[in-house]
C-alpha cells in the first residue's frame, strides 16, 4: 500500500469515511450498516472523491481558454466544451473504477505492469505536466487578487500558494476534511456563474448554434486544443484512482460493484458541474466580450464590471480566486501521487511545491502575458493527456489486472480509444499547422 495511503488511515479520518460515529476502517458491516441509516447517510459517506477531480476541469486555464474562445468566436466552441466534458466523464469513471477494483493508482499499476524504462518515461512527463498545471493555477490566482484588491502578480502568486499549501495540509487531519474544503470553493465558482447567467442571459439561439461543431482556421482549433486541454486534465486521471482505492475497503465483488455503481453517480455530478461552469464561462464571454476584440481574463472582469454591474465582476474575481486555490492544491496532491507511484519514491511536501510552482513566479516576475501564458500551458496540458490515458484504457481493459467481471466492457474501451485518438490527432494537426505555417 502507498505511503499516502498509509496517512490516510488514521483514526480521524476513519469516522470521516463511516459517517456514523463508528471508528474503524469500512467493513461489509459497516458498509451495510451505512445503508441501514438511509440514502443520504450513504450519499455522504461515499460522494465526494470525483468532486476533488472536478475543481481541476474548472482551474484558471479554463477561464483563459473559455474567455477567449468565447470572445473571438462567440459561442462557436461550445461544442469543444461539451464534448470536452463528457470525455472527461468516462475517463474519470474509468480511473475511479481502477482504484476500487485493483486497491492500486493508476501510476502504480504502471509501475507493476510496464517495463522499467516506460515507467520511468511516465513520470518525466507527468512532472513536466504537474509544473503546466501549477502555472495555470498559480497564474489564475495571482490574477484574481490583482483583480480584487490590487494586489501585485509576483506577490499575488506567493500568496495563493501559500493558501493553496494550507489547504492541502487538512488531508493530514483526514481526508473529508480537504474534500469539504474542495467542494466549498466549488460552491464558490459554481455561485458565481450561476450569478452571472441568470444577470447577462446569454442568446439562446447563438449557444444552440454553439453545439454544431464546426473550426475557423488554425487560431480556433488551437483553442479548441486548449479547451480540451484545460477540461480532460492528466493529473487528475492519476489522482482519481489514489481518491478511490483506500475510501472504503470492499470485502468481496459485490461490494465492488455497489462502490463502482456509486462512482457513476459521483461521476456524473461532479462533472455535470464542472461541464456547467465551463460552458457558462465560454457563453458569457461570447455575451459581453463577443467582437470586442478582448480576449483576456482582466478584459472580461473589466467588461463584467463595466458593462454589467460590479457584483458581477466582483462574483467573477471570487470565482477565479477559488478555482486556482482549489486546483492547485489538488494539482500538488496529484503529483505526490504520480511520484510515488511511477519511481516509489517521495519528497517533502514543501520541496515539491517549490519546484511546481517556479514557472509560474518566473512569468508573473518576468511580467509575460499572463493569459497568454495560461492558454498556452492549457495547450501543453492537452500534450500530456495521451500519456495518462492510454495506459489508463489499456490497464482498465485487461481482466488480469482489474480482476473478473471488472474489466471494461468492449463498447467502453472503444469509445475511450475514440476519444484517446481525436485527441492525439488535433495535437498532431495542430504541431504540423504550427510547424508549416499553413
Amino acid at each position: 500500500m502507498s505511503e499516502l495511503a498509509e496517512k490516510d488511515r488514521t483514526t480521524a479520518d476513519k469516522r470521516d469515511v463511516a459517517a456514523d460515529g463508528s471508528i474503524g476502517m469500512p467493513t461489509a458491516t459497516d458498509l451495510e450498516l451505512l445503508r441501514s441509516k438511509g440514502r443520504l447517510r450513504y450519499f455522504l459517506a461515499l460522494f465526494g472523491a470525483a468532486f476533488v477531480a472536478a475543481v481541476a476541469y474548472v482551474d484558471p486555464g479554463n477561464f483563459a481558454t473559455n474567455v477567449a474562445a468565447g470572445a473571438e468566436y462567440g459561442y462557436m466552441l461550445l461544442w469543444t466544451v461539451l464534448a470536452a466534458n463528457l470525455m472527461a466523464m468516462l475517463i474519470q469513471f474509468l480511473s475511479a473504477k481502477m482504484g476500487i477494483a485493483t486497491g492500486r493508482n493508476l501510476p502504480e499499476l504502471c509501475r507493476e505492469h510496464f517495463p522499467r524504462k516506460v515507467t520511468w518515461g511516465l513520470w518525466v512527463q507527468a512532472e513536466i505536466i504537474a509544473m503546466a498545471t501549477d502555472l495555470a493555477e498559480i497564474v489564475g490566482a495571482a490574477i484574481a487578487l490583482n483583480l480584487l484588491f490590487g494586489t501585485p502578480l509576483f506577490v499575488g502568486g506567493l500568496i495563493g500558494s501559500a493558501i493553496a499549501f494550507v489547504l492541502l495540509a487538512l488531508r493530514n487531519r483526514g481526508y473529508r476534511r480537504f474534500e469539504t474544503a474542495i467542494i466549498g470553493l466549488l460552491g464558490i465558482i459554481l455561485a458565481g456563474f450561476l450569478y452571472e447567467a441568470f444577470k447577462i442571459g446569454p442568446d439562446a439561439s447563438g449557444v444552440m448554434s454553439g453545439f454544431v461543431p464546426k473550426l475557423a482556421g488554425t487560431d480556433s482549433l488551437l483553442l479548441a486544443v486548449g479547451i480540451i486541454g484545460a477540461t480532460v486534465m492528466p493529473h487528475v486521471i492519476y489522482l482519481h484512482s489514489a481518491l478511490t482505492q483506500d475510501r472504503i475497503q470492499p470485502q468481496n465483488d459485490k461490494e465492488r460493484h455497489s462502490l463502482i455503481d456509486f462512482q457513476k453517480l459521483d461521476v456524473g455530478l461532479a462533472m455535470g458541474i464542472a461541464g456547467f461552469i465551463n460552458m457558462s464561462m465560454l457563453a458569457i464571454a461570447a455575451a459581453v466580450m463577443g467582437g470586442t476584440g478582448i480576449d483576456t481574463i482582466e478584459g472580461a472582469f473589466d467588461g463584467l464590471k463595466n458593462l454589467v454591474s460590479p457584483a458581477a465582476g466582483l462574483a467573477f474575481g471570487l470565482a477565479l480566486l477559488a478555482s486556482g486555490i482549489a486546483a492547485s492544491s489538488v494539482g500538488t496532491f496529484a503529483g505526490q501521487v504520480v511520484m510515488q507511484g511511477f519511481i516509489n519514491r517521495t519528497i517533502p511536501l514543501f520541496l515539491r511545491r517549490a519546484i511546481t510552482m517556479a514557472p509560474a513566479l518566473v512569468v508573473l516576475a518576468a511580467g509575460l502575458d499572463p493569459t497568454r501564458s495560461l492558454v498556452i500551458s492549457q495547450v501543453v496540458l492537452s500534450f500530456g493527456i495521451p500519456f495518462a490515458l492510454v495506459p489508463l484504457i489499456m490497464l482498465t481493459a485487461r481482466r488480469d489486472v482489474m480482476g473478473e467481471g471488472f474489466e471494461n466492457h468492449r463498447l467502453t474501451t472503444i469509445f475511450a480509444s475514440f476519444f484517446a485518438v481525436i485527441i492525439i490527432a488535433l495535437n498532431l494537426f495542430l504541431l504540423y499547422q504550427t510547424f508549416t505555417g499553413s
